[in-house]
């Protein structure tokens, strides 16, 4: 089984809060990697472009990893629960995208869409209590604490940069190219 592109597409609203333009343009990133990402069987999510040994496999392991890490270390200053606790992140920095190879697109699409609904239930509670200056928990050395909002745009950010290397992956792979499937 492989995964599908979503029929409806997300879109940020054109007016509305701050808080839903900042969610919406979340969530177009997440279906653009979906996007890129379906369809495919094991061969076509291990493929790589020239000499780099990204996948597409790679990049949903590793935005899975993304989306837990973000709000338990930045939000709830909480460690890592599985798969990752078990890592040792200081001998193998890369062990999400290397071990991706092993998992079948099945496994690859459920880690990843499990660790989308857990930050969206974060989300949701997140907003429901306050809005995006709120303070995380963690605290970095200068005794500073990111709010919701920076935690969100950098999440914003990492799945844009890797956005980019799916689609020339993608379109290495079938010559799927575009930014949107309608």
């Amino acid at each position: 089984m492989t995964e599908t592109a979503n029929e409806a597409w997300p879109e940020p609203p054109l007016a509305g809060t701050e808080a839903a333009a900042v969610l919406g343009a979340l969530e177009r990133q997440r279906a653009t990697l979906a996007w890129k990402c379906s369809g495919l069987d094991a061969s076509g999510l291990r493929a790589t472009l020239g000499t780099s040994t990204l996948t597409l496999g790679g990049l949903l392991k590793h935005l899975a990893h993304v989306e837990d890490s973000h709000f338990a270390r930045l939000w709830l200053a909480s460690p890592v629960k599985a798969p990752w606790d078990a890592v040792d992140w200081d001998s193998t920095p890369d062990w999400d995208h290397r071990s991706a190879a092993a998992d079948t697109p099945e496994q690859l699409f459920t880690l990843w869409r499990e660790a989308v609904a857990r930050s969206r239930a974060i989300v949701d509670e997140a907003l429901g209590t306050g809005g995006l200056d709120q303070l995380g928990a963690y605290t970095t050395r200068s005794g500073e604490r990111p709010n919701f909002r920076r935690i969100l745009l950098d999440l914003i950010e990492e799945y844009a940069r890797h956005a980019g290397h799916a689609d020339l992956i993608r379109e290495s792979i079938d010559g799927l190219t575009g930014e949107d499937p309608r």
